[in-house]
């Protein structure tokens, strides 16, 4: 049964996010129906990264199995399928043994953009607007005292089961014009943590929060109201990483591994 990668980018305004939901427009749900057409077979898409509902992707990475081979140009008539043109199928290719889009990631990188005092109507779909100026030498100290192997309960909604233990790799900002970007990569993230990290920041560069009190959430056991959740708009998942093939399997395999409060001990000992 041999497994395909897809490579994908997706604007996320109209998607009730990428998870199949039943009565709803999601990419998955999208995407699903236009592969099974295809192959004339019911078929189901694992996903390196679920993205809520309006948050848009240029680096998406998703794979499937199929009962026969795929045929030539799939991402050609995958694309084809999806008439609005808001999700592209930019590459269908066989995965090299090992790869699961999920579990073989080392990484996902997402950007988060934010206008400044005055909004672009053009830019409206893929950015949050803050209507005043923000310090981002202040927001980029507060970033990088999030960086690290951390528990990031405070910035996470919770979900029964899941850990929100994770390695929070890179954490930085830049100013393009009147546009903020924040830069975020971690080995995975929990539900709505790219958002809550950038709105924490955002907190800090409009002085209503201190370092001090950004690098306190990290101790906080639950989801805290200490700051914004950022707007979908803003975020796109714009790369997910992967090690060399003769790797894939053995990360597939260390990334299962539930994270634990072990892991924090063991790295504050280091």
């Amino acid at each position: 049964m041999p497994r395909v990668r897809l490579d994908i980018a997706y604007d996320g305004t109209d998607f009730s996010g990428w998870a199949a939901q039943p009565g709803r427009r999601t990419c998955q749900g999208v995407l699903e129906a236009a592969i099974s057409t295809v192959m004339r077979t019911p078929v189901r898409v694992t996903v390196a990264g679920r993205t809520d509902a309006g948050v848009h992707a240029t680096g998406q990475v998703a794979h499937v199995d199929l009962a026969d081979d795929p045929e030539p140009r799939l991402e050609h008539r995958l694309s084809s399928l999806v008439r609005e043109r808001d999700l592209v199928v930019r590459a269908a290719t066989v995965a090299p043994e090992g790869f699961d889009a999920r579990f073989s990631a080392l990484h996902r990188r997402y950007e988060y953009r934010i206008q400044t005092r005055v909004a672009d109507p053009l830019a409206r779909r893929t950015s949050a607007f803050v209507p005043q100026e923000l310090d981002v030498e202040a927001m980029s100290r507060a970033a990088a005292v999030l960086v690290g192997l951390h528990d990031f309960a405070a910035f996470c909604k919770p979900r029964e089961g899941a850990t929100t233990i994770r390695t929070l790799q890179a954490f930085t900002w830049e100013a393009r014009g009147d546009m903020l970007v924040a830069a975020v990569r971690a080995d995975a993230f929990c539900h709505s943590m790219v958002r809550s990290l950038v709105g924490a920041c955002v907190g800090v560069g409009e002085g209503r929060m201190d370092l001090a009190q950004a690098a306190a959430l990290l101790e906080v056991p639950e989801r805290s109201n200490g700051f914004r959740l950022m707007p979908a708009q803003g975020l796109t998942l714009v790369e997910v990483g992967y090690p060399p093939d003769a790797e894939l399997a053995a990360q597939a395999q260390r990334a299962r591994a539930r994270r634990s409060a072990e892991d924090l001990r063991a790295a504050a000992g280091a």
